[in-house]
């Protein structure tokens, strides 16, 4: 078992930080602006929930893709997160995660969705959540 502290501080209006003991860095957070008195400009915690799946996505594929051996040349992602009201209730519904995966050898594109998939399937933070993840990666070959 493994145990992560956060540590948030207000500081004022709808801004506060989040810190942790196991960290040199803090983050500014804010209300978002879609809310009353949010703060554009600023990391929410909507966008940090959304962050915190897509952040995940990488590292496991990062993991499976060193013990897979696969060899790639680029990663990125881009994910958005849908916030709904559900039985009166704001949730976020679905978070859309969309990996675009650069590999230099044709021949590797089997094994590069293979890993991909893993990675989808073995990802805690979304294993963790209710929300819907949808899944749409791109493999290109350059």
């Amino acid at each position: 078992m493994h145990n992560y502290e956060v540590n948030l501080s207000w500081l004022e209006n709808r801004k506060g930080t989040i810190s942790s003991p196991a960290l040199t860095q803090s983050i500014e957070i804010a209300t978002p602006p879609e809310f009353p008195k949010g703060i554009k400009g600023i990391w929410s915690p909507e966008h940090l929930f959304v962050a915190a799946i897509e952040s995940c996505l990488m590292t496991t594929f990062l993991a499976v893709a060193e013990n897979s051996k696969l060899e790639f040349a680029s990663l990125n992602t881009t994910a958005i997160g849908k916030l709904d009201k559900v039985d009166g209730k704001y949730m976020m519904t679905e978070v859309i995660l969309r990996p675009t995966l650069v590999i230099n050898d044709p021949e590797l594109m089997d094994k590069a969705k293979r890993v991909l998939a893993m990675s989808e399937k073995a990802c805690l933070i979304s294993n963790s959540v209710k929300s819907a993840i949808i899944f749409e990666p791109v493999i290109k070959v350059e």
